[in-house]
């Protein structure tokens, strides 16, 4: 069975808290925690609420989060598991990777 949410997610970066916050409608499911520092977005913690769970919605907030990252002309560091992962399967980023 396929569950459905009342919106659609929604991503957003959060400047002062340095994370980007995937809602679904009012509600925060999750968000995937970063630093820039020289040019870089360094993503070290992602985490989806476990009502949240296996509906792919990490997948989408850390996308949306790697194109906003390729929108301000910024490099990518992995630090994260969940956000090295997802580069390992989606190659699009690949010209974004800074291993360190």
């Amino acid at each position: 069975m396929v569950e459905t949410y009342p919106a659609e997610p929604v991503v957003t970066r959060d400047e002062h808290r340095s994370r980007y916050i995937l809602r679904l409608g009012e509600e925060a499911a999750g968000y995937a925690q970063f630093r820039e520092e020289d040019g870089r977005a360094v993503f070290f913690h992602t985490e989806v609420r476990h009502a949240f769970d296996g509906h792919g919605l990490g997948t989408t907030l850390v996308r949306k989060a790697l194109e906003d990252v390729r929108g301000r002309g910024l490099r990518i560091v992995p630090q994260c598991p969940f956000v090295a992962a997802y580069l390992r399967r989606h190659h699009e980023f690949d010209d974004l990777v800074d291993p360190a």
